[in-house]
């Protein structure tokens, strides 16, 4: 019960992982315009992975594509394709997961090949995970030099004294989201790593079953087996059958009709 419980919270934290990320790399703010300082508040900048908006105070929002692709700086590109393959293998993850749970059943599929694909799948959004953190990270230390860099140009005019009107950019909602979604997605991971060990079938252990060499006297009876030595100083040489014992004198003292012909 436990491990079915667990595979399942696995399951579902894993899910509202991957939607999360999917969510952060379709919203627009990832950069929001900085407005500290900032004299102009009629239009408020905000950018995304694939397009940059411009909002007016009346509350038209205008927003432009990014229509380049060789021309968009190289950590944009490489935060595309973090959050992209985070996408891709949060959702085998969870196709391969479904077919895994426990409550499920398809066909005669076994217990182990069920712990294989938990397994497989808690993997993967583990990865998928590490992608998404690992993408919004990037930009955000992006935008941290950027900040500081565009702080130190407004105020380098005339040692300080003179104030350059320059936009600056901040966190957005989009990588907050990301982060949470991404720990979403690595915690779904391990609970899924966690239950295949439940999963697994445990190993069967057979009983050793030890085979001794018969003695120079074999005894044979109904009801098993008996080997005897036969070292001792008054033992005989017998051989006994099925239905009853009889010495090898016995055995001569009586002979068949065989023994006439």
């Amino acid at each position: 019960m436990a491990v079915t419980a667990c595979q399942g919270l696995g399951f579902v934290v894993s899910l509202l992982g991957v939607a999360g990320i999917i969510a952060a790399t379709c919203m627009d703010q990832w950069s929001t315009q900085d407005l500290y300082n900032n004299p102009v508040t009629a239009v408020f900048n905000y950018q995304g992975l694939w397009r940059s908006c411009v909002r007016e105070s009346s509350g038209f929002t205008e927003c432009r594509g990014y229509f380049t692709l060789l021309g968009l700086p190289a950590m944009l590109q490489a935060v595309r394709a973090l959050m992209i393959v985070g996408i891709v293998l949060g959702a085998i993850g969870l196709l391969v997961s479904i077919f895994a749970l426990k409550c499920i059943r398809i066909g005669s599929m076994e217990d182990s090949a069920k712990a294989n694909m938990t397994l497989t799948s808690g993997i993967m959004f583990i990865i998928s995970g590490l992608c998404a953190i690992a993408g919004v990270s990037v930009f955000a230390n992006m935008l941290v030099t950027n900040f500081w860099m565009s702080t130190a140009n407004m105020y380098s005019g005339l040692g300080g004294m003179v104030q350059t009107v320059q936009t600056r950019y901040t966190f957005g909602s989009a990588l907050f989201v990301g982060w949470v979604a991404g720990g979403l997605t690595l915690i779904g991971g391990v609970m899924m790593c966690i239950a295949c060990r439940g999963l697994a079938p445990e190993e069967t252990n057979y009983k050793a079953v030890s085979y001794h060499t018969s003695g120079h006297n074999v005894a044979y009876k109904p009801g098993g087996f008996k080997a005897s030595t036969g070292f001792g100083p008054n033992t005989k040489n017998k051989k006994i059958y099925d239905g009853g014992a009889h010495t090898e004198e016995e055995v001569q003292s009586h002979p068949s009709k065989y023994d006439y012909v």
